[in-house]
């Protein structure tokens, strides 16, 4: 239970903080400070955070990894269902914070919708942001297996790595498609933007969920073939 708790804690914690700063400091391509600003946000949390729940969990907070960690065999599908619900929660949970302290505080949300992704850096384009998502996890996810493979040799800076490459995706994303990579971050703030009433998020939630997915898949049997001895 106790590793469930800590996905629910490490999830909550990257929509506070990732989505909170892009609610606060805006994601316009064309003022690249906002921009850097929450892509740092993002790989800052998941460094934080693995060193603060990733001896308990493994810190995936993200139902992505943990697709690619079962297709991997590092984990039971029972787990794995565990993981999917505490990270839903968790992001739920997060984005609730972010609405209460919003709303509470009257403070102008630049996103529009507590950090939701959406299509319109792709001109509402389901297919390519469908790929951008593919893609981006598929880097993210390949990048996870292979700093945590028994094989690897990092020490203790795989969690620095992991963020970085998490910041580094969402470089290119943001513009894209804000950056998903992970269909809990995407649920939360377009489930809770949509009970108040901020817009439609849920209507394109599928292109965040399918693509993440697909990624993490396509990473993981990439990465056991390249890993095998045949």
């Amino acid at each position: 239970m106790k590793k469930y708790i800590a996905e629910f804690i490490g999830t909550l914690v990257l929509v506070v903080m990732g989505c909170g700063t892009a609610m606060l400091v805006g994601c316009n391509a064309m003022f690249g400070g906002g921009y850097i600003l929450t892509a740092l946000a993002f790989g800052l949390v998941i460094v934080g955070m693995a060193y603060c729940v990733g001896n308990i969990s493994g810190c995936h907070i993200n139902p992505a990894v943990s697709l690619g960690v079962l297709i991997s065999g590092g984990m039971s599908v029972k787990d794995f269902i565990a993981y999917v619900i505490a990270q839903c929660a968790g992001a739920f949970a997060g984005a609730g914070i972010l609405a209460a302290i919003f709303n509470l505080g009257d403070v102008v949300d630049l996103t529009g919708g507590f950090g939701s992704n959406g299509l319109a850096g792709v001109k509402d384009s389901a297919v390519a942001g469908l790929l951008v998502e593919v893609v981006l996890t598929f880097i993210f996810v390949l990048t996870i297996l292979g700093v945590t493979s028994k094989k690897a040799n990092h020490g203790s800076f795989g969690g620095l790595v992991i963020g970085l490459t998490l910041t580094l995706v969402h470089i290119l994303g943001i513009g894209l498609t804000g950056t998903s990579v992970n269909p809990a971050r995407s649920f939360g703030p377009a489930l809770v933007a949509m009970i108040s009433g901020n817009g439609d998020p849920m209507g394109v939630l599928w292109v965040f969920i399918v693509g993440p997915f697909v990624g993490a898949a396509l990473a993981a049997l990439t990465y056991k073939f390249l890993e095998s001895d045949n």
